[in-house]
């Protein structure tokens, strides 16, 4: 549009642009939204972390269980659910992240203030039994299943605490 004076004008003679109310409504909406969609993504981000913690403990699992065989040496899973950590045979220390905990620990082998040990044989077979692991605020938990006879090791959602 042009002004009298016969000057390009970006904006409407009489256009106003927003008010100071309409900018506030705005942003008390967006307030408002955030209140409500930040919290399920903090659950969200939660349960993944459970996931991932269980998923590695599995595949640490299937590690030890390759090693054992392709060596031919018996190889240990030791977890500890006080430190809520776990220690596979050559000494290294996995800590579960803050959020995730070792909930429940069915069969393995007991070794004696409250750690618990899995047995994975040269023979491909692993001493049976479920780990469950679970989030401190969320209501995810996952359980590593350890198969006696086929060795086969799995993650299945589902709740660990019984």
């Amino acid at each position: 549009m042009q002004n009298e004076k016969g000057k390009i004008c970006p904006l409407r003679i009489g256009s106003q642009g927003f008010t100071l109310l309409e900018l506030l409504v705005v942003l008390m909406l967006l307030g408002v939204s955030s209140l409500l969609v930040l919290p399920a993504m903090g659950r969200r981000l939660g349960q993944l972390e459970v996931r991932k913690s269980a998923l590695k403990l599995a595949a640490v699992a299937r590690n030890l269980r390759s090693k054992a065989v392709f060596e031919g040496s018996l190889q240990r899973l030791i977890l500890d659910p006080y430190s809520n950590s776990y220690k596979v045979s050559e000494g290294q220390i996995v800590r579960l992240a803050s959020g995730v905990r070792i909930s429940a620990i069915a069969g393995g082998a007991p070794l004696g203030e409250g750690m618990t040990q899995f047995h994975f044989f040269p023979n491909g077979r692993i001493l049976g039994g479920e780990i469950g692991i679970s989030g401190r605020e969320s209501a995810a938990s996952y359980i590593t299943r350890f198969d006696p006879l086929s060795g086969r090791i799995t993650v299945v959602k589902g709740k660990a605490e019984e």
